[in-house]
């Protein structure tokens, strides 16, 4: 019962200050690359350079992942998880608190839905259609960009598909085959009987269905998945539950394992080495208890806030001296304990500072205008072995800090004076790739699969800023982020050569229209076709696929559940021009569309659709 009340309270606590969220606070989540097997190839979005897919480290919009022939990999978000096939080109379009658009050019994904709230939405867009998954389900969507061909298959929940200048729904256990991009056939399949991909991504449902630590974490904190399999959980008077990892080595401590990156908007972020480390590095704080470490991951909120470290940096004259260890200075840091407040180096408002810390802290003690980080003794400078420093050269580098790591005497770390929530050390293009630039071993995807444009729904945000125009302002910054201001005065209008990349074209009309259900489907927004987002340009939208098709618009409808909002503005209503008369077609049986629409189009007074007739059905006919 404390438990439940407990839980109560962090819900109505965290809901009442989102509410409040303030315009220009970087998102609360991000993803997170948790599973791979065989060569899996990572692209920043704000560089034109492929890696080696590092796990744990953060996903955002811009990124692009490629999973290889004989590969496959397993992203969440949140409680979502999205599985990748072999040869399987993803990218993502947006990613914030409300919003997951996901690019999907070559390959297959399976989708596992578990949690979708009323004012969140999850779009997969292909070169020919875009899916809207409207509930928590299973879904599998695989695009052909050289054929512009995709099939959808719901395996539970309810998707809509938005292409050709319409919308239409696909029910549990359907799967439609979208053919062509702007003359568009659409044709319900039979389910495929399930592959080894299918059998893959169940097994890895089935092991999440039994995790056992979502008694202590909420299912969206990232990384809550793997907590079983690598550590333990006890009852701690006064820290109440704790997890510890099982198996670690001598004299480890947290934040030392593993490296930095530099991911915007965040600023230097820890990428820990273990299967393990994402949830306890970006969630909660660490103490020693009985001469080992724990992590508590604090008070159960819905969504904890993600953070890109949750440490203290330190520095000073005398500590400087003391490190100065291979030229250039040191950089050092410890974990944050039980009670300690994280204050953002990156711009937030007060708002997101109550929320990244109401899980350990009781936020309405926090004076969030006035947090002296700098000023606070903090419970682990002094533990034995906390503090871990690194020579400048091998923090910026993103080298392996176990490698190039001291661990600082107590008589030093007292002396040491904390400096902030991150290191005043300006980013290099190694930082933001996290390895080496100039890797050319790694697996490329083919250059076509990259050329294909994507049908959107929704209207992505522009691509990152390139890193390249970024660096001067980055190294006046001191370590700190950019501000979206400054960001938006170094977005490039007309990149320069060589970085330019010529505009794609859409896919030319097709000569002969393919027969489209008769009667036509509901009449929705045309979809534009955005180019997938590249690092130097923003995504461009191209015409609409036909004159004469819907305007343009970017509203996603709401959900079928949901009671339309007492008082909304109907948009006007679209007279449609004259349609040609159709040809001859086979006799159709058809199909009511019952499924209430969304309250942000008018509702015909009567809507239906017409499926294709499958080949037993036209045996019978005849």
């Amino acid at each position: 019962m404390v438990r439940r009340i407990e839980l109560l309270s962090g819900l109505l606590m965290l809901a009442a200050a989102m509410a409040l969220a303030q315009p220009g606070d970087p998102p609360s989540r991000v993803a997170r690359l948790n599973y791979e097997t065989g060569p899996v190839s990572f692209r920043p979005g704000s560089l034109d350079e492929w890696t080696a897919a590092s796990p744990n480290y953060p996903l955002t919009t811009g990124d692009h992942l490629w999973a290889d022939r004989g590969a496959q990999a397993e992203v969440h978000v949140g409680s979502t998880a999205v599985r990748m096939n072999s040869e399987t080109a993803l990218s993502f379009l947006n990613l914030d608190d409300r919003n997951v658009q996901i690019s999907l050019t070559a390959g297959a994904i399976h989708v596992r839905v578990r949690n979708l709230r009323d004012d969140e939405s999850f779009e997969v867009d292909t070169p020919n259609v875009a899916v809207s998954l409207l509930r928590p389900g299973d879904y599998r969507i695989q695009a052909d960009g050289d054929n512009a061909i995709t099939s959808v298959a719901v395996l539970g929940g309810e998707a809509e598909l938005t292409s050709g200048g319409t919308a239409f729904p696909v029910h549990p256990r359907q799967a439609v085959r979208i053919a062509g991009t702007d003359s568009v056939t659409r044709d319900l399949v039979d389910l495929p009987p399930p592959d080894q991909f299918d059998r893959w991504s169940q097994d890895r449902d089935r092991r999440e269905e039994q995790v056992q630590s979502v008694r202590y974490v909420p299912r969206e904190m990232i990384g809550y998945e793997d907590l079983d399999e690598y550590g333990s959980w006890r009852e701690v008077p006064s820290y109440g539950w704790v997890w510890a990892p099982r198996q670690v080595v001598v004299g480890w401590a947290p934040y030392r394992y593993g490296h930095w990156a530099w991911v915007a908007p965040w600023g230097w972020t820890w990428v820990d080495d273990a299967p393990w480390g994402f949830a306890p590095f970006h969630y909660g704080r660490w103490a020693l208890v009985a001469g080992g470490w724990v992590w508590l991951p604090g008070r159960v909120v819905e969504r904890p806030v993600y953070a890109p470290a949750l440490v203290a940096f330190v520095g000073g004259p005398n500590f400087n001296l003391a490190v100065s260890i291979g030229g250039g200075g040191g950089v050092a840091w410890f974990p944050l304990g039980p009670g300690e407040v994280y204050r953002p180096a990156y711009r937030v408002s007060d708002v997101y500072v109550r929320n990244i810390n109401v899980t350990h802290v009781n936020v309405t003690n926090i004076n969030v205008t006035n947090v002296n980080v700098t000023n606070v003794r903090y419970v682990n400078q002094n533990a034995q072995g906390a503090m871990t420093a690194v020579p400048q050269q091998a923090f910026v580098s993103s080298r392996p800090v176990a490698q190039a790591a001291m661990v600082v005497p107590a008589q030093q770390a007292a002396q040491a004076q904390v400096v902030g929530t991150t290191a005043a050390v300006a980013p290099r293009a190694e930082s933001v790739l996290a390895r080496p630039v100039g890797n050319a071993q790694v697996a490329r995807p083919p250059e076509q699969v990259m050329q294909h444009t994507v049908v959107a729904r929704t209207t992505p945000p522009p691509p990152p800023v390139p890193f390249s125009a970024q660096q001067r302002a980055l190294q006046t910054n001191q370590g700190r982020p950019l501000d979206p201001a400054t960001l938006n005065t170094l977005r490039p209008t007309q990149p320069e050569a060589p970085r330019v990349r010529t505009a794609l074209t859409p896919r030319a009309p097709q000569t002969t229209p393919a027969p489209a259900l008769n009667p036509p489907a509901v009449n929705a927004p045309a979809p534009r076709t955005f180019e997938a987002p590249r690092n130097d340009r923003p995504a461009r939208a191209t015409p609409g696929p036909a004159q004469g098709s819907p305007p343009v618009t970017s509203d996603r409808p709401v959900r079928s559940e949901r009671p339309a909002p007492a008082a909304t503005q109907s948009p006007a209503p679209f007279n449609p021009p004259p349609r040609a008369a159709p040809q001859p077609q086979p006799e159709r049986r058809p199909v009511t569309n019952d499924r209430p629409v969304r309250s942000d189009r008018p509702a015909p007074a009567e809507r239906k659709v017409e499926r294709p007739v499958r080949k037993e059905e036209r045996k019978e006919n005849r």
